[in-house]
């Protein structure tokens, strides 16, 4: 059984081959951008919340929970920036 293991490994050394990665690029960047989504969404839970109730009480804080809630989305156009080059 160790002498085939070593063959083989042999012949895998000697093609060049065995190196491939475990997730395709465009699988990866996928998964890469939808945990993105994904994150940024779960942040904006609590933000969104806090932001309308914080408006509720004054309504000159609507510039600032507007801008606390878009934040998290920013993670989301950075993921397809660095898709978009590294593909």
């Amino acid at each position: 059984m160790l002498a085939t293991t070593l063959s083989t490994l042999g012949v895998l050394l000697q093609n060049g081959g065995g190196a491939e990665p475990a997730i395709p690029p465009l699988a990866a960047a996928a998964l890469a951008v939808g945990l993105a989504a994904f994150g940024a969404g779960y942040a904006e839970r609590g933000i969104g919340s806090a932001a309308v109730g914080a408006i509720a009480e004054d309504r000159d804080l609507f510039g600032v929970g507007l801008i606390m809630t878009v934040l998290p989305e920013t993670l989301v156009i950075l993921a397809l920036v660095v898709v978009f080059l590294t593909l």
